[in-house]
This record gives structure tokens, C-alpha cells and sequence, in this order.
């Protein structure tokens, strides 16, 4: 294997935390508003990749009802230090307005930044030890002299000010995990701006202090800074951007930045970073933020650099020099025979996943109970899987009764709460029918319903194809030959970062999923037998060479 290609972490994980710990890497991704909270994935060559935790599981660990779309859990840092792993994260309770295109006034948020630790990746983590709400994306360093500090970024809300107001640095006491001192301000930024997720190493003597700035759009990029000393003052990378795509729309891994770097047992650095892979002529990431990986070089003027020296994120790096190390396929049928749901699956917002579903009752389905609208703050009946691929087919069986216009439940292609496709089977009076309903900035009412036509008594199959910007949705009776394809086609390229309504924040990715909805409070159950994806591989998407 001479190359392999990026993302190596396909759909929805931004944000990525990287560390070595002996012969294995292991990286943290940000999961927002969605449950289990942070994503941990383990490999032993940096390319091939497996989930091996979600640590965030309890309620006392994290509970995120009501917390508004794009919140939630962001940018976890993951470290090893004294034999145990420590994980800290910022749980946003509220975005406020939006601080973009020359926003003004007051954008009161609310940061709450935590850390959890255990002496297993895999094991039982413990309940959060608050350490302050002064900014998001919390990150550890552990320098040498057996001291430990957390950083975060510094938010200002007020009016006229940079809102991004900088980079602090405060005492860890590792004993008691508790902050002790006062915080720090180290470093300003650039006139990129937004200056947030830092990350500290030492190297030579120096301290090296690498950020995210540009927004985490198309202006994105990785910026490095370095002082002799771990207070500062510090000097700026004399190239600018480490890694970037900004100016550079035509590239395959757009939005590069907030990166993390990790070195292999030869000294090696590799950069673990974000980026987002734009639909064909069109500038929109239906996968949100991926992971994605390269090798980098300490230049002979000691700062960081690309290989080529060119701040380019890569396609298709060179593999590193370790033994491929490939994990087993998931052999999942698509059936729900376990007891526990499969983990490629997740649901918004609460810790409380009884009230939602069950794999026991009756034995053999999912059934998901029905609860809040499609697209509720607080308890949505919804259980999902990361779209990972531009061309995927999805398909489910369900069994429902609904009594009434209340009650429905359905095949989900979902982003937030205001962009979504739902194809559901409800009822009018005592007759079932199948429903379309569309939620988007794009549409004048905001959210659509259309009511495609009557359905049989029995089971549903229902499906979903998507073409990178196209999605069909078709259905059929459970065993029947063919499928009953919907009169027209939809634009999939709605469920994007880029497409919003104003001043709402899109940070995540698209989902695609079964959900059940009781606005009578009921909770009238629809059984799921089965749910199938089949993703495509496209040129630049497959994961080795």
C-alpha cells in the first residue's frame, strides 16, 4: 500500500483529537447534539479505523434536552497521561445570535467545558468534573516538568467586540482535576480571526501552539504560533496557514482546518484535521465535516510544514511506514436481533434512550416509541446512522398503527431541525397514507407536507436513494416485486452546512434513520425490522488503494 485516501473518518466527525498511546492512535470527534456523546476511533496504522467508544453515555455524564441545533458536544481533546486517559469537552447550551458577516450587539452563549477520565478507552468513564464556561474547545497539555494546563478559547460577548477573543491557558491540578491559579491569555490570533480549538506541544525547547482560524467554512485553515516560553509571548508561522483550502473551492477536501498533531514512535508528525467534500459544482457538504489525516515535516528553521510546502490538505497521502492493520468488517445483517442497538446508530439529545426505543419488545424489531415532533429540542423518537458516502441507498420495514393525523413514523433523511425529508406512514381518521413532509430555509412555509396517497394494511418497506443532490424516495408493499417510486425527485444538497436559515448555526452532518411521532402522547409504537445502507464508493472515497 504506496497511498490511501482521505477522509479516513466518512460523515459527520469534525473536530478530531489525536494520541499515541504506545502502538495504538486513537482520535476524539465531536458529536453535537447528538447521543452518546464524542466519538472515539482506535487503529494501529493511522488508516484503517474503528468506533471503539462513545464515552458520554450517563445521564450524570451529559444531558443535552433543549440544547439548541449545532450544540451540544464540541471539539473534545483526548490525552494520556499518568496511565489514564482524559477527556475534556464543552457542552454549549446556548448559540446565541451568530457572529458572522459583521454581526453586531450582545451573542450571549453559554460554554460549559468538562473532563472525564478512565484507565481504559474501551471502559466505563467517569462523571464530569466541571473546569470553567469562559469559551469552548477545551484542550490538555502536559508538559515535562510534570505539570498539566487546560486551554480554551476566551469568548467576549460584548458589543463591538472580536466575540473570538483569544487563546487562555490555566493550571490543571492533576490530582484533583480542578483548575488552580488564575487563566492566562497567551495568544491574540491573527487577522484570519476566529481563533479557537488550540492545541499546545513542546518541541526543542519550545512551546508550539497550534489553532483553528477562519471559521469553519471555506476560509478555515490550521495556523501554528511558538515561544520559548509557555505564557509567551508568541510568534506567528512565518507562512501563514500551516494547512488551508481556502481560495481553493475546485479542491476535493475543502474547509481544511482545526487540526490536532500526534508523532509516530519514529518522530514522524502527522496532522489529523477537519475538511468537508463539496457535491460536484456545487459548494455544498451534504457529509458535514470529516476526519482526515497527513503526514507533515519539521522544517530546518524548526516550524511546521506540508511536505510540498504548500499548506495543501491531501487526497491520497503516502501511507506511513507501519504494518497495515486492517479491523474485521462489521457483519451486521440489518436486523435488529441483538440486544443492544448496533453502533453505527445514534439518537438527539437525551440520555434517557428507554424512553425512546426498545430491541426486546417485541423481540427481533426496533421499536421506537412514538414521542416529539420531527425535529423537537427535547425528545424526538429518532434513531439514525452518519451518511458516509455521496451515492447510498436506504431501506427499512416497518409495522404501525396509527389512529389518527397524530401519529406517524417513517424513513428520515435528516440534518436539524429545520432541514429534513421525512417519508412516513400516518393516518387520516381510520385510513392509512403515506406523507411527505419537508423542512428547509428554501421553502417559503418552512416545513411541507404533502400526502402522497393511500396504503395497505401490513407492513411498509420504505427507501431512499440518493445521487450526491438527488433523492429519490420510493415504497412498496413488505415482499412485493417491485417499488412505487415518488412523482419527483428532491434536492438532497439541502441537508448541507451551507444552506440555513439566517444566524442558525450548521455544524453537523446528514443522518438517515427511523423516527415515530405521538402528538397525542400516547406513544404508539411502530416495530422496524429491519435497516439497511449501501454506500458507493466515488474516486477519492475509497479508503485504501
Amino acid at each position: 500500500m504506496n497511498s490511501f485516501s482521505n477522509p479516513i473518518l466518512r460523515g459527520f466527525n469534525p473536530d478530531p483529537s489525536i494520541v499515541r498511546v504506545g502502538d495504538d492512535f486513537f482520535i476524539a470527534t465531536s458529536t453535537f447534539e447528538w447521543f452518546p456523546g464524542v466519538q472515539i476511533h482506535h487503529s494501529r496504522d493511522l488508516v484503517h479505523w474503528r468506533l471503539v467508544a462513545r464515552p458520554l453515555s450517563r445521564p450524570a455524564q451529559l444531558d443535552m434536552r433543549g440544547n439548541p441545533d449545532s450544540c451540544g458536544v464540541w471539539a473534545p481533546d483526548l490525552s494520556f497521561v499518568d496511565g489514564r486517559f482524559l477527556l475534556v469537552f464543552t457542552d454549549v447550551k446556548r448559540y446565541g445570535s451568530t457572529t458572522v458577516n459583521g454581526a453586531k450587539g450582545v451573542s450571549l452563549r453559554d460554554f460549559h467545558n468538562y473532563l472525564v477520565t478512565c484507565d481504559r478507552i474501551d471502559g466505563e468513564w467517569s462523571d464530569p468534573v466541571h473546569l470553567n464556561s469562559s469559551g469552548f474547545d477545551p484542550a490538555l497539555f502536559h508538559d515535562d516538568d510534570g505539570r498539566s494546563w487546560m486551554l480554551n478559547m476566551l469568548w467576549d460577548h460584548r458589543p463591538g467586540r472580536g466575540r473570538f477573543a483569544g487563546i487562555q491557558i490555566q493550571e490543571l491540578d492533576r490530582a484533583t482535576l480542578s483548575l488552580v491559579g488564575e487563566p492566562a491569555l497567551i495568544f491574540e490570533g491573527t487577522e484570519r480571526g476566529f481563533t479557537e480549538g488550540p492545541h499546545l506541544y513542546k518541541r526543542d525547547g519550545l512551546y508550539h501552539l497550534l489553532v483553528a482560524e477562519g471559521g469553519t467554512g471555506w476560509n478555515h485553515a490550521v495556523v501554528m504560533a511558538r515561544s520559548a516560553q509557555l505564557l509567551g509571548p508568541y510568534s506567528v508561522h512565518p507562512d501563514g496557514a500551516v494547512l488551508t483550502s481556502a481560495g481553493r473551492e475546485d479542491m476535493p477536501l475543502a474547509r481544511a482546518g482545526h487540526g490536532d498533531l500526534v508523532e509516530l514512535a519514529d518522530g514522524t508528525p502527522w496532522l489529523a484535521y477537519l475538511c468537508g467534500r463539496p457535491i460536484h459544482n456545487r459548494a455544498r457538504c451534504i457529509m458535514g465535516r470529516e476526519t482526515a489525516i497527513q503526514p507533515m515535516r519539521w522544517d530546518r528553521d524548526g516550524w511546521l510544514r506540508t511536505l510540498d510546502s504548500d499548506a495543501r490538505p491531501m487526497p491520497a497521502p503516502p501511507a506511513p511506514h507501519l504494518a497495515p492493520s486492517p479491523w474485521p468488517r462489521d457483519e451486521w445483517d440489518g436486523r435488529f436481533n441483538g440486544a443492544a442497538l448496533p453502533d453505527v446508530f445514534q439518537w438527539l439529545r437525551t440520555p434517557l434512550p428507554d424512553r425512546l426505543f426498545s430491541l426486546t419488545a417485541p423481540p427481533g424489531f426496533l421499536r421506537l416509541f412514538g414521542r416529539e415532533t420531527a425535529g423537537s429540542l427535547f425528545e424526538q423518537a429518532l434513531v439514525a446512522r452518519r451518511q458516509e458516502h455521496f451515492r447510498f441507498t436506504a431501506s427499512t420495514c416497518l409495522t404501525f398503527a396509527p389512529r389518527g393525523f397524530q401519529q406517524a413514523a417513517g424513513l428520515i433523511f435528516y440534518y436539524n431541525s429545520s432541514k429534513f425529508y421525512y417519508l412516513c406512514v400516518s393516518a387520516d381518521g381510520g385510513d392509512r397514507q403515506l406523507q411527505l413532509m419537508c423542512a428547509s430555509s428554501e421553502l417559503e412555509e418552512g416545513v411541507s407536507l404533502e400526502i402522497i396517497g393511500p396504503l395497505p394494511d401490513g407492513p411498509i418497506e420504505l427507501r431512499a436513494r440518493v445521487e450526491h443532490d438527488r433523492l429519490d424516495f420510493a415504497w412498496r408493499e413488505k415482499g412485493a416485486a417491485s417499488w412505487r417510486s415518488l412523482p419527483r425527485t428532491l434536492d438532497a444538497s439541502i441537508l448541507a452546512d451551507e444552506v440555513t436559515c439566517p444566524g442558525l448555526p450548521n455544524f453537523t452532518g446528514a443522518f438517515i434513520g427511523m423516527a415515530c411521532q405521538d402528538l397525542s402522547g400516547a406513544g404508539t409504537p411502530a416495530d422496524f425490522a429491519y435497516f439497511l445502507y449501501e454506500g458507493e464508493e466515488d474516486e477519492l472515497t475509497s479508503p485504501v488503494d
